[in-house]
């Protein structure tokens, strides 16, 4: 059986299909030697006519020296891999054991290595967890508490539109919750989908008006989220043909949109543009989204890593003004929604600015 792809063999699996030095044989061979040592022994008091207490004293000698070697060899190691567990069992996942063996004990020592690695990994998930849930509950946060104090300040009136606007901010933090017990079950990887079909041009069209109603907020109160701040930039839909049906989960697209909206937006030039387009796809009901921008673009070299989690980019600074850079999260978001349709998202060919291209597969195709 060959190695896996860090050069590692399997827990219990012997070294090149034969383990030469197992527990077992060194017990063996401990047993051999001891009845060697003491037979050699008596034949040399045969020949030499020594008394035999001295042979039974030299040959308790001699095994007990072979057994308090073999002994140490074999509980070093046990005492190694208790101080490790120990550390992991306070939270520190960063000890491992020495995998210097060839026989169980380094197969136990490579099992509590990948465990280690395992729980660690669970650990940097969950803080991820965390942090992209906060990243989005910042948003209809920021504008429920805007269009609040605009009423408390007396700036705006509690009609209808207004009260509408707060309701609409505040169904989508109860959908967001919501959406934090879904992620639960990212584990095992079950995320429940709801699809459904839906206009385009309306669907986009509140999440544009969104996106600005937002920004305005944030210029305001400058909460620090790491979402832009930019009122200067014109954000403009195009979607053809304009009775365009698609078939996806809205809530989850409006994660897609809003998050890529709003990184085309922080690196977008003073009054800049960022142009939203949706056309229909190869399959029924599917959809293929654009959104792009002018600003100074992404190299080449860091594509593949631009929807990773934490990542903002080779740039210096930040593009635009009121832009902080971000989290890093928003794109990782954008890619994690569009993962769950079975869609693609990535970076494409732009004479100007940067485009993104997200394709989403609607419904699948009937056999004919």
């Amino acid at each position: 059986m060959s190695d896996g792809p860090a050069g590692r063999r399997s827990p219990g699996e012997p070294w090149g299909g034969v383990r030469p030095f197992s527990i077992k044989t060194k017990l063996g061979v401990l047993v051999v030697a001891a009845v060697l040592i003491t037979t050699g022994l008596m034949m040399i008091a045969m020949r030499t006519e020594t008394e035999l207490r001295f042979i039974t004293v030299f040959s308790m000698i001699a095994t007990l020296l072979i057994t308090q070697f073999v002994a140490h060899s074999l509980t070093a190691p046990l005492d190694e891999m208790n101080a490790v567990a120990g550390s992991i069992s306070h939270g520190d996942y960063t000890r491992r054991v020495r995998e210097n063996r060839r026989d169980e004990l380094g197969d136990l020592a490579e099992t509590i290595n990948r465990m280690a690695d395992d729980l660690e990994a669970q650990e940097r998930q969950r803080k991820e967890l965390v942090a992209n849930v906060s990243h989005e509950l910042r948003t209809p946060i920021a504008g429920l508490r805007a269009v609040l104090e605009n009423i408390v300040d007396g700036v705006t009136q509690p009609d209808p539109e207004t009260m509408r606007t707060a309701l609409k901010q505040t169904e989508r933090l109860g959908r967001l919750v919501e959406t934090l017990l879904d992620l639960s079950r990212l584990d095992n990887g079950v995320v429940p989908l709801k699809k459904r079909r839906f206009e385009v041009w309306p669907y986009l069209s509140g999440v544009l008006k969104e996106a600005n109603m937002v920004a305005s907020v944030r210029a305001g109160i400058a909460s620090g989220s790491g979402s832009h701040t930019r009122t200067d930039v014109h954000l403009h839909l195009d979607v053809s043909p304009p009775e365009l049906t698609a078939h996806a989960d809205p809530e989850r697209i409006h994660q897609v949109v809003a998050n890529l909206i709003d990184n085309a937006v922080k690196h977008s030039p003073p009054h800049g543009r960022v142009t939203v387009k949706a056309r229909r796809g190869a399959l029924p009901e599917s959809l293929e989204l654009e959104v792009l921008d002018e600003g100074p673009g992404i190299p080449r070299s860091e594509w593949h890593r631009v929807f990773e989690r934490f990542n903002r980019g080779a740039v210096n600074r930040p593009h635009g003004p009121g832009s902080d850079g971000g989290t890093g999260l928003g794109l990782a978001i954008a890619r994690w929604a569009v993962d769950l349709h079975g869609g693609r998202i990535g970076v494409a060919e732009s004479e100007r600015g940067c485009r993104i291209l997200v394709t989403l597969p609607g419904l699948p195709s009937l056999p004919s």
